[in-house]
């Protein structure tokens, strides 16, 4: 028997169709027959050759819910409980050394300088070759931590808390909003929206979402969004503004830069009040220098600023729980859905920013 597997073999060409035998676990791995599996804003930078984390060939796609086929021995999830042939699971994307400062004395996996990812690090040359959440499987490593899902569950609706999800609950762990606070997130995409959600639960009192109006800020919307600034109808100037009334004129308490640019990460700093905080989540790739005027714009104001890069297995749970509290709201970030063979269009669809998410769908 064999898997099929849409692999890169050259960046920014299209993705090729691979065969590949389908392998009997080893001991301690798990065989996955993916239900669904998300197209990231990431792959596209990995398709063009932009995350110097990759090397080729690589099968791509690091967010993947599937059902169990097989196992190399007793499986349980992250709860205890018992995982069987037939169960439908998601799993934490990171691959961990478990051995290092960072995951023993930090206990923060997601610094580890030895973390590799399905679809990003695990080239497919390596056995078992199945590496990637574009195909028909993946062979989870010994030590995969899986979350079993309800029958009843779309497993495409799952798909973003695995990366976008989990990626803003880690930036809500480090830093969170107290009840009252004004927020504003930049950029409606997934993570945008997750932040939203993470926001309002927090409490927040005002949430301001920049971006351009689409189906996106009504979701931002419909999750607890009271305020959407147009970034193509406004200026950076009328932005802050409406901050600043918002907030009595001292500025936001907290800013979610999830947009990817320098210019909005430039804005952000703008947009904080003194003694405020600003979390950037958004920059996955290299996008040079930014200049700041780092006395008038971060010292003379106590600003606090948060890098949030990757997300262990604490902040997927709590995706998870956004997901499973409102699945009608976020089935409606599945936009789109790709059979396994149009991955490539896929890629191009997200570049272009035709969807809120995109799924292949491998059955």
């Amino acid at each position: 028997m064999t898997a099929t597997a849409m692999a890169i073999e050259t960046f920014s060409q299209p993705l090729v169709e691979r065969k590949v035998p389908l392998p009997e676990p080893r001991e301690g791995e798990t065989l996955i027959r993916i239900l669904a599996a998300g197209v990231c804003g990431s792959d596209v930078h990995i398709w063009r050759g932009q995350d110097v984390r990759t090397s080729l060939p690589l099968v791509p796609g690091h967010e993947g819910v599937g059902r169990v086929e097989a196992a190399g021995g007793p499986l349980i999830d992250v709860d205890g409980d018992p995982v069987r042939v037939g169960d439908t699971v998601v799993w934490e994307r990171g691959l961990s050394c478990n051995a290092c400062y960072a995951c023993v004395i930090l206990r923060d996996p997601s610094l580890c300088m030895q973390r590799r990812t399905y679809g990003i690090h695990v080239n497919m040359d390596e056995p078992p070759h199945l590496n990637g959440c574009y195909a028909s499987h993946i062979v989870l490593r010994r030590g995969a931590r899986l979350f079993k899902l309800p029958d009843d569950l779309d497993p495409a609706v799952v798909v973003p808390a695995s990366c976008s999800g989990a990626t803003t609950a880690h930036a809500f762990d480090m830093l969170r909003p107290a009840i009252g606070d004004t927020v504003v997130i930049q950029g409606p995409g997934p993570l945008g929206i997750f932040a939203v959600d993470f926001a309002r639960r927090s409490g927040a009192e005002n949430i301001v979402v920049i971006g351009r109006e689409s189906p996106r800020t009504d979701i931002c919307r419909e999750l607890g969004a009271t305020d959407i600034l147009d970034r193509k109808k406004t200026t950076e100037d009328e932005r802050r503004a409406r901050v600043t009334e918002l907030t009595h004129g001292r500025g936001a308490d907290w800013v979610y830069e999830c947009a990817g640019t320098n210019g909005a990460v430039t804005e952000a700093l703008g947009l904080a009040r003194r003694g405020g905080a600003v979390l950037t989540s958004g920059i996955a790739v290299p996008t040079g220098e930014i200049p700041v005027d780092w006395y008038h714009t971060v010292n003379a104001k106590n600003l606090r600023i948060q890098g949030v890069f990757l997300s262990d297995t604490p902040h997927l749970r709590m995706a998870l729980s956004l997901v499973r509290a409102n699945p009608d709201i976020y089935a409606k970030l599945i936009t789109h859905r790709f059979r396994l063979g149009e991955a490539t269009q896929a890629l191009e669809a997200v570049e272009l920013g035709e969807t809120v998410k995109a799924v292949l769908v491998p059955e």
